[in-house]
């Protein structure tokens, strides 16, 4: 390694790049940004007003404030629904009259002014949800008919009833506490807010009816076609929404004991803009009551504020609308370009340098010189098959193999022309293996371990491993579960290739090199599994050794091979058994004679292993150019490979021409036969292996004889 070689391993290997990728990945990243508005909001204005956060003023303000909140939250689950509500303000001044007449007009109990108050505001927003949601109409044009009417009413009502209001004689305590009394130190309207806050995060994170929501305001048509009932959903959001506005018109009524004709007067315009200040996306699906709340503190902090430091209603109203055309365009723009900066930054490549390895060019005389072997593969499924990545045979000679459409599918024996879908499980079945029991557990990408029982029933072991400390992502996820293989004690050995990336994007953890690949083992005894070893180049096939001492698996960007000892004095540790071979290993499984069998999936190439020296070009291919122009590696030609138990390679059978089984991910000995299996491949191959005991079969080397 040379030096400027050597300060690219330093640059690129210990400069942690990849956690901006993994930051910005995350959903709670959209909170940052309003989060550090609040904080600079509220430390400019606690530093330029003295006293603004004092005990007093902070009082004044909680009520203030929790009826803003109740009127910001019914907001946000119609903006989360994919709709808009404008008439909010003339809900809340409605309810609050409602609330007013009820009590000093009628004389009725506080009780009934609050269903009056909160009757109105759903009533209001009914006719808003019947007009959207039924109807169809446009939600905009809808919500500002509602609130010029509703306005018009309610002007109607203050002046024809307002001196009626202001010369009743009618008190009650509870009118009095609702208005001005405190419980834990906090205002009523500040615990009703935080309540119904807890409430509807709770709905709409654990909820059906919130998960309904939420797919409707990300998709009415997708969600139609799911069955969700579109209309209902958006009708219950614009009641919600009146029923917040009327409870809070109820709220301020108990505060001020009247009704004046600026109640609730650009209420609509605030409640809007603390939504998206929040963070609450205008296109419906993305947003959190969370946000809504952060929202509704910069936004109410910011008004009094302003008036506090004597700037005038249009000042404030400037300011806010600044506010608003701000969030709006930072909105649009990141939900348009979020993918296009992930992509931009997410595959972080990293620096390896592998070693010269022997050639595998047919003649070289090296053991692991290709020949064309392969090519006279007897041809099983030709045609039916779409990406048999394992192959595996029962006690009865039946052949099973996983397919691309998610199913496991069995060939008949003894002639393997007829076949059936053993089972369905949904995923992409990798690895296969069968337990004492005569069970089929199968790796299934970025689905977990899976079980199929001999009457075909489908059951999940296990998709998920303890979460590391350190980790920014995710990683207690299976992202790309691959083989698999038992123990006598009936542990569950696997590989989970890559944390990063998911089955189906193995191709960017290649690009990318860096060490995320793990071993894990399944208990069945407790049901849980754990990480045994972590930090490998995307770790793939896995076999238990003959003396059940160890366990090999590869770790295949690194073109190596490792052994796990799992008993004996050397428990617990980890050796490399096979280094820098000229091909990428895949899956391992034993040999009639003592030996092992494993795939070559693709041969290295001089342009990949120099690309691997320059993290900084390929991190350039990966920003610059379509994904179709990437230099990946040589996936097209691979091999069988045969080698001991020191790690000798004694035999390598390839197929030259690329005709039959140009790609090989698995191949497993049985009764004299080689079965070859490829993630690439319409078929499975089979092969006679000269001098192989023609009784040997897996299953009774694993777990002896039938019972």
């Amino acid at each position: 390694m040379n030096f400027r070689e050597r300060l690219q391993a330093w640059r690129y290997n210990l400069v942690p790049d990849h956690i901006i990728g993994e930051i910005l990945q995350k959903r709670w990243t959209d909170n940052a940004i309003p989060f550090l508005a609040l904080v600079v909001v509220v430390a400019a204005f606690g530093h330029a007003i003295p006293g603004f956060f004092g005990l007093d003023a902070l009082q004044d303000s909680t009520r203030q404030l929790g009826e803003f909140i109740l009127v910001v939250i019914g907001l946000t689950v119609v903006m989360l629904g994919g709709g808009i509500d404008l008439s909010v303000g003339a809900i809340f001044a409605l309810g609050a009259f409602a609330a007013v007449a009820c009590f000093f007009i009628f004389h009725l109990p506080v009780w009934v002014a609050w269903l009056a108050a909160l009757g109105v505001g759903m009533l209001f927003g009914a006719a808003n949800g019947y007009l959207v949601g039924y109807l169809r109409l446009r939600a905009f044009l809808t919500t500002l008919v509602t609130l010029i009417i509703g306005r018009a009413v309610y002007e109607i009502l203050v002046v024809n009833f307002g001196v009626l209001v202001q010369l009743s004689d009618a008190t009650s305590e509870t009118w009095d506490f609702i208005g001005d009394g405190e419980a834990l130190g906090l205002s009523v309207s500040m615990l009703a807010a935080l309540a119904l806050s807890v409430v509807v995060h709770i709905v709409l994170t654990r909820s059906r009816p919130g998960w309904h929501l939420l797919a409707v305001g990300g998709s009415r048509r997708s969600a139609h076609n799911a069955g969700i009932k579109v209309r209902s959903t958006v009708f219950y959001s614009y009641v919600f929404s009146g029923a917040c506005a009327g409870s809070a018109g109820f709220l301020i009524a108990a505060r001020l004991s009247g009704a004046g004709p600026n109640t609730g007067q650009g209420l609509e315009i605030l409640a809007l803009t603390a939504s998206v200040v929040g963070g609450n996306s205008l296109g419906g699906g993305r947003g959190s009551v969370v946000k809504g709340l952060m929202g509704a503190v910069i936004v109410l902090v910011m008004t009094n504020g302003l008036i506090r430091l004597g700037y005038g209603t249009g000042s404030t109203q400037m300011v806010l609308g600044l506010l608003l055309a701000a969030a709006v365009t930072l909105d649009i723009r990141w939900l348009k370009n979020r993918h296009k900066v992930l992509n931009e930054v997410y595959v972080a490549p990293v620096y390896l340098a592998l070693g010269e390895a022997p050639s595998a060019l047919p003649g070289s005389g090296t053991p692991c010189a290709l020949n064309n072997r392969l090519a006279q593969a007897e041809a099983i499924g030709l045609g039916d098959l779409e990406g048999p990545e394992d192959v595996i045979l029962d006690r009865d000679d039946h052949l099973y193999c996983g397919t691309r459409h998610g199913e496991i599918v069995r060939f008949l024996a003894p002639d393997y022309t007829r076949s059936e879908v053993f089972a369905h499980v949904g995923g992409f079945p990798l690895g296969l293996t069968f337990d004492r029991d005569g069970n089929l557990l199968s790796c299934v990408g970025a689905m977990g371990l899976y079980s199929v029982s001999p009457d075909r029933k489908v059951t999940q072991l296990t998709a998920e491993t303890r979460r590391s400390l350190t980790s920014i992502q995710d990683d207690a996820r299976l992202r790309d579960p691959n083989d698999l293989d038992i123990a006598p004690d009936g542990k569950v050995y696997f590989t989970d290739s890559t944390k990063r990336y998911d089955a189906h994007d193995w191709m960017l953890d290649s690009i990318e090199n860096r060490a995320t690949g793990r071993l894990l083992v399944y208990d069945p005894a407790t049901g849980t599994t754990r990480t045994l070893l972590d930090g490998y180049r995307y770790t793939n096939g896995v076999c238990l050794s003959h003396d059940g001492q160890s366990v090999l698996f590869c770790e295949s960007w690194a073109c190596r091979v490792h052994r796990y000892w799992i008993a004996g004095p050397r428990a617990g540790r980890v050796e490399c058994v096979i280094r820098d071979m000229p091909g990428y290993p895949d899956n391992i499984n034993r040999a009639s004679d003592g030996s092992y069998w494993m795939a070559w999936l693709g041969m290295r190439t001089p342009a990949f292993d120099l690309s691997l020296r320059h993290p900084a070009m390929r991190k350039r291919m990966a920003r610059r150019l379509p994904q179709d122009e990437w230099l990946f590696p040589n996936i097209n030609t691979g091999g069988v490979v045969k080698f001991t138990d020191d790690g000798q390679i004694t035999a390598t059978w390839g197929d030259l021409g690329g005709e039959s089984h140009a790609m090989v991910t698995s191949m497993r000995e049985h009764k004299g036969y080689l079965y070859i299996g490829g993630i690439l491949n319409n078929r499975i191959g089979r092969i006679r292996i000269e001098g192989a005991d023609p009784t040997w079969d897996a299953n009774t080397a694993y777990w002896g004889p039938r019972r």
